[in-house]
């Protein structure tokens, strides 16, 4: 009996040692503990230590840093408002210069349809797709001429920006820039060899736009640069015919405001200035 029980008391002094052993190594940070006791040459063991101390440093842990989706929210925020630590400090960081906001819209197109040069710049170089295409298939270049820059859009073009890609809807940098009136855009992309009689989906060229939205100085320089005027849309009507139909149907209304003034049913014409005096 007193044998089992001295057995029993040998294997719990077992286990215990094993545990504090174990316990030990893990406080440790399982780096190696020097054993002086086996008579090793002291140069030796000053190496090893080295080597240890070198293996548990807190610095072989780091990892690296994780860019949070705040972290994002914000890099994007920053492209619209020019801010260029923020931009900077994100992309060394190591945060993706393509990520988009729910639209496939970038920070390059942010920055380019607000203009700020610098960040549209400074994303290229740090690998910004030039070519990424939002939810509407439109590149940074289409941005850029909705915005109204010219030096983004030089500089977009300066990195290589195709001055004729065609969004979804067909429409060219040179179709945005007219619509939305930059005429300084407009005359460079054609001093580029922009293609001048493109047409979109609707089968409008640049000079179709123009003349619809009454862009006058727009439409001088597309046909003094050659922009032709025969060119028919989908609905077969030339530039030159919108402008007849645009004065017919002016026309037609005035002529019909004065038949109802006529009757009675609109007030008459000197009433309704001094009611505006």
């Amino acid at each position: 009996m007193e044998e089992a029980v001295q057995w029993a008391a040998n294997v719990m002094d077992h286990k215990t040692g094993i545990e504090k052993k174990a316990q030990e190594e893990e406080r440790a940070g399982k780096c190696e503990i020097l054993d002086l006791s086996g008579g090793e040459n002291i140069t030796e063991l000053c190496k090893r230590k080295k080597k240890i101390k070198k293996a548990c440093s807190p610095q072989a842990f780091v990892e690296n840093p994780v860019v949070r989706l705040e972290d994002t929210a914000e890099f994007m925020n920053a492209a619209g408002q020019g801010k260029l630590n923020v931009i900077f400090k994100y992309l060394a960081d190591g945060g993706n210069p393509n990520v988009h906001d729910e639209l496939k819209r970038t920070a390059l197109h942010r920055a380019s349809l607000e203009g700020h040069t610098a960040v549209v710049q400074m994303l290229l170089e740090k690998g910004a797709d030039i070519n990424f295409k939002d939810q509407l298939g439109s590149r940074a270049i289409h941005w850029a001429c909705r915005g109204g820059s010219l030096e983004v859009v030089k500089a977009l073009k300066s990195h290589g920006a195709d001055l004729n890609v065609r969004d979804k809807l067909y429409s060219t940098p040179l179709h945005v820039a007219t619509r939305t009136g930059h005429t300084a855009i407009v005359e460079y992309l054609l001093s580029c060899c922009a293609k001048i009689n493109s047409r979109d989906r609707e089968g409008d060229t640049a000079l179709h736009d123009a003349v619809r939205l009454n862009r006058y100085k727009i439409v001088k320089l597309l046909v003094v640069a050659g922009a032709d005027t025969k060119i028919k849309n989908h609905e077969g009507v030339t530039a030159l015919q919108q402008v007849k139909q645009w004065q017919f149907d002016i026309m037609e209304t005035m002529q019909r405001l004065e038949k109802l003034r006529e009757v009675g049913l609109v007030a008459p014409e000197n009433t309704s200035r001094e009611r505006s005096e």
